[in-house]
Formats: C-alpha cells, structure tokens, sequence
C-alpha cells in the first residue's frame, strides 16, 4: 500500500515489450518514480499514472470520509508550468493547470491552475528528496473560513501572497532544476520537473 517506486516502474516497462500504453495505478508516487514516468524514452510505450483513490487503502481504514459514489481511480496528468525570467539571475514558476481524466464522459478536463486545493516549488530539486521551499493555496476557499477564525490576527496580505499561481522569484540552485507538486482536491498529487538553463 505503499507509494510506487522507480524500481517499480522500470520493471513494468521492462515487461511491457508487447503494449502500448500502460496504466500504473497506486495510492501515490515516489518522487522518482514520477521522474521515470515523465522521462521515459521508449519509443513505443505511453505510460499513464492513475491515482487510486486513498480512502479504498486499508492503512486508511477510519481515518477519511467514506465516500462510494466517487470514482475508484482518477488519472491524473502532468502539472503544466511555465518558466519566467525575473531580472537577470531569478526566475519564476507559473503553475498554468493540470489535466485530469474523467472517465465517465472519456474526456480530459482542463483544470485550471485556480482550482487546484495546493502547490509546492522545490526551487533546486536534487532528483531525490522533494524539499518545498515555497507553498500556495490557489483555491482560498478553505483558507476565508481560516482567515475569519483567526479574526483581526489574520493578515490579509499574507493570505493572499499564499494564494498565487506565480512563485516568488529566486536565483537557479546547485542542481538547476526545479521541481513542482500539485494536489488536487481529492488529495491526488503529481510532479512536474524541469531544468533551468545556465
């Protein structure tokens, strides 16, 4: 019940010499299994991530809302970002939206990036470790409800820095690659990485 592997995946690749595409379905991802998926050179094979959904795990057993009438699995597509150059040495990240799969109608919905519950920038991804070094909120509906509770503690322009869909700038780390995790608001996430030029 664990997160899929890149070990694992390598292996369905290996022994998908006969296929096309390929549904790998699980409760998550590692981080490099999602690089092994996105990176994936074969020339034949497409290969398809389908979340399963997390209240069906029995490690989950009691602790999410029972929900049966959702869908068992949902496929889930690659965060669509963009790359800005912020004066000379900084960059920016702008998450533009991820796509999903609805099976019920057969047709890949665009989300825009407005309706996703979270995303996280890891500005200098090593490939291995996932460290979030900034965190937004686009969908605020979760955190008015947050704000009022708060009352006159809230600052409202914090809440609104944490609402964006363009990260703050920064300068390319050690790795000069950046990576971006997006959660759906079913709890579903996925990775996008890309490399930054020189």
């Amino acid at each position: 019940y664990g997160p899929i592997t890149a070990a694992q995946v390598e292996d369905i690749i290996r022994g998908s010499k006969r296929y096309d595409e390929v549904v790998i379905a699980g409760f998550s991802f590692d981080a490099e299994a999602s690089i092994a998926i996105q990176e994936s050179s074969h020339p034949k094979l497409k290969i398809h991530m389908a979340h399963i959904r997390p209240d069906v795990s029995p490690g989950m057993d009691g602790l999410l809302k029972d929900t049966p009438n959702s869908q068992l699995f949902t496929v889930f597509g690659q965060p669509e970002i963009k790359l800005k150059k912020h004066g000379k040495e900084e960059v920016q990240v702008e998450l533009l939206g991820v796509d999903i799969f609805d099976p019920l109608k057969g047709e890949v919905m665009s989300t825009g990036a407005e309706k996703i519950a979270a995303w996280f920038l890891d500005s200098d991804y090593d490939g291995r470790c996932f460290c979030i070094t900034q965190a937004f909120f686009p969908d605020q509906s979760a955190w008015e409800k947050i704000s009022k509770a708060l009352g006159a503690q809230a600052d409202e322009e914090a809440f609104a820095s944490f609402a964006g869909t363009v990260s703050l700038p920064f300068k390319p780390g050690k790795f000069k690659r950046i990576a971006v995790k997006v959660i759906d608001p079913r709890g579903n996430e996925v990775m996008a990485f890309k490399q930054l030029e020189d």
